[in-house]
């Protein structure tokens, strides 16, 4: 096998989100702006190895669920590579960072692979997380279209809840489609799935006396600014090459 390479794969932030139709076979058309931000995992990358595993203080254990329905070994296959890859999670799951996005885009650009469209298949933010930057983002994620980098700084608190997207998306079906007063139209409908994310962000935006808007669908919350003492500090950095 070759020599191990390391990796960082970098989370995004979803600053606006408009639902913007529902195709025949379900998937829901968004309109968004996301941003890369530097909040990172980090992948050790083994060419010629097989498995995805995660690491916690130099304690790797297999991921959960079907090996082979992760996005990683999704993005392995797509780029047609073998490899063990091993996990060290910094962007926490199911917050609406795009973590599990972020590990398969940084396995197809370690790949070689380029191709957006098709990266979308195997997860809607994947094709943005490949991109990187700042964007908008629409189609089920697959129209990525770069946008000036600006930099910026949000304080983010993740709620000790894990929030699934396709359970979001289908309260936002059963919601009626319901267009948010604020800028992202899922906060309804995660907030129906889960009610005690209020209960965060109401403490972020005591805490800031800014309006906390909700990172894709949930957990996170997040305000623009820097505020140290009440949530994580992150920034926005350009596409990465």
């Amino acid at each position: 096998m070759s020599a191990a390479v390391v990796v960082k794969a970098f989370a995004k932030l979803t600053l606006s989100l408009r639902v913007t139709g529902v195709r025949d076979d379900g998937y829901h058309l968004i309109d968004a702006e996301m941003v890369t931000i530097d909040l990172a995992d980090e992948l050790t990358i083994v060419p010629g190895g097989s498995g995805v595993s995660l690491s916690d203080s130099g304690v790797v254990t297999e991921l959960a669920g079907d090996p082979e329905d992760n996005l990683v070994s999704r993005a392995l296959r797509l780029a047609g590579r073998d490899a063990q890859v091993i996990i060290d999670k910094a962007i926490p799951p199911g917050a609406g960072l795009g973590g599990g996005s972020a590990d398969a885009a940084a396995v197809l650009r370690w790949a070689g692979y380029d191709d957006v469209v098709a990266s979308a298949g195997i997860g809607a933010d994947v094709a943005f997380c490949l991109v990187g930057g700042r964007a908008r983002v629409r189609g089920i994620g697959e129209i990525v279209e770069p946008l000036p980098h600006v930099e910026r700084e949000f304080t983010i608190v993740t709620p000790p809840l894990f929030c699934s997207t396709p359970a979001v998306y289908r309260r936002w079906d059963e919601l009626g489609g319901p267009e948010a007063d604020g800028p992202n139209d899922l906060e309804p409908a995660a907030l129906s799935v889960a009610p005690e994310l209020a209960r965060f962000r109401d403490a972020l935006g005591d805490a800031t006396g800014r309006t906390p808007m909700l990172a894709g669908s949930g957990s996170s919350w997040f305000v623009d600014g820097a505020f140290p003492a009440a949530g994580v500090v992150v920034r926005t950095i350009p596409a990465v090459s």
